[in-house]
Formats: C-alpha cells, sequence, structure tokens
C-alpha cells in the first residue's frame, strides 16, 4: 500500500494576526493570496480559513476593478517581483 504523505498543518495568517476587515487598498496585505501572475491562490496553499478567503477575494477583485493590481500578466513577459510596479 501507498503510504500517505504527512503535510504541516497551515494557518491562516489573517487569524494569526487578528484582521477582521481586508481593505482593497492594502496590496502588502493581499499579496499574500496572490501568485506571480496576479491569480488568487486557493485555500489549500495558503491556508486561510473561509471567512478570511471570502473577504480576499472580495477584495482582490475590487483592487483589480480601481487598476491597483492588474487582470491578467503577459505570460512572455513574467516579472520575478511584480509588486515592485505597483508601488
Amino acid at each position: 500500500m501507498a503510504e500517505r504523505r504527512k503535510f504541516k498543518k497551515r494557518y491562516c495568517k489573517y487569524c494569526e494576526s487578528k484582521v477582521d476587515f481586508i481593505d482593497y487598498k492594502d496590496l502588502n496585505l493581499l499579496k499574500i493570496s496572490l501568485s506571480e501572475r496576479f491569480k488568487i491562490m486557493p485555500r489549500r496553499l495558503t491556508g486561510n480559513c473561509k471567512r478570511h478567503q471570502e473577504l480576499v477575494t472580495v477584495a482582490i477583485k475590487r483592487a483589480r476593478q480601481t487598476a491597483l493590481i492588474p487582470y491578467i500578466v503577459d505570460r512572455k513577459r513574467v516579472i520575478e517581483n511584480p509588486f515592485e510596479l505597483i508601488k
């Protein structure tokens, strides 16, 4: 039989820092949950709880509408640290 892999338990970073509201203008807080291509990372990878994951998705979508975060990144021109361009 195949052995089961034991993964490290991931904890919600927002619960640890006791965040009640995630503002869409706070990009330092949002970049925890974004990939290098500005995609929203799932809960199983970030370890967010359900409540904070929903707040993060709403905040990221609002930041995209106000052009603080791009919707897409060109596949051919992937940037190492995309958050340097946002500042």
